[in-house]
């Protein structure tokens, strides 16, 4: 039997090669007892705060680095990881899973032991 899917384009090659990227990614983290948090694309990371949490309307993507009007001075990445740190955090929790001050999870229960 052969299979043949047609994509409609470069965009849609690009969306396989991430969909296929976190399935995998599921496959593993679930393999290994994790969890694997998925952010929404369209999540302002870059752009929002990681202190006061305010959203700026606009922000080109030449503009590398940036100061929030609560005085927090920003470089983009960073503030992005940090974002989405919180996020995945906040996710976690809502999925009733413990978390870490560092952010790791907490096993709850009991240690197995072999015997």
């Amino acid at each position: 039997m052969t299979l043949i899917a047609s994509f409609g384009g470069a965009r849609s090659i690009a969306d396989a090669g991430w969909h296929s990227l976190i399935t995998k990614l599921e496959y593993k983290a679930k393999q290994e007892g994790k969890h694997l948090v998925k952010i929404d694309q369209w999540f302002a990371s870059s752009k929002t705060c990681s202190v006061c949490d305010l959203k700026q309307e606009k922000m080109p993507l030449r503009i590398r680095s940036w100061e929030c009007s609560c005085g927090a001075i920003h470089d983009r990445d960073i503030n992005a990881a940090r974002n989405i740190k919180k996020q995945g955090i906040l996710k976690l929790k809502a999925e009733g899973l413990s978390v870490s001050a560092d952010g790791g999870l907490r096993k709850s229960g009991r240690l197995s032991v072999a015997a």
